[in-house]
């Protein structure tokens, strides 16, 4: 799995103009699922980004979690983070999951951040979405299970 974290002031996801996701402060994030995604990947993300200390205590230092400042999360499926742009000039996608298993590892991933009481808000899986992000900092990370497993 791949995901992009944004921290944000605040973010929403709209699908033919109708808010489908929406929250204040916390993080955006944008999913990806490739075929060989497991059941373990998803528990190690979903313990990992809660957790992450990139928010700014009273000094500005990055030491608080999503946890301590009571934030929440936008995830939104992305499957083009799995576009191989090598050769040529038009993306090749080969490596992102079917859809059936990326929604099923996307909303498991969802469920189980949910399940430590945060609040997880969503786009509309496979759906064409405007994503609006309010970008704090900007502080942007990119956490890759492929690259972590080294």
């Amino acid at each position: 799995m791949r995901v992009v974290i944004q921290r944000v002031t605040s973010g929403e996801v709209l699908v033919k103009d109708q808010t489908v996701g929406q929250i204040e402060q916390g993080l955006v994030l944008l999913v990806g699922v490739t075929h060989k995604d497991t059941t373990e990947d998803v528990e190690f993300l979903a313990e990992k980004i809660p957790n992450l200390r990139i928010f700014e205590d009273g000094e500005g230092k990055m030491n608080l979690s999503l946890f301590d400042i009571g934030g929440s999360i936008l995830s939104v499926s992305q499957f083009t983070l799995y576009g191989d742009c090598r050769k040529g000039r038009r993306p090749n996608f080969m490596s992102a999951a079917k859809p059936d298993k990326a929604e099923e590892h996307y909303e498991e991933f969802n469920k189980r951040i949910r399940d430590k009481g945060i609040q997880v808000e969503t786009g509309k899986f496979g759906t064409m979405m405007d994503v609006r992000i309010h970008n704090d900092g900007p502080v942007t990370l990119i956490l890759d299970t492929d690259e972590m497993k080294k």
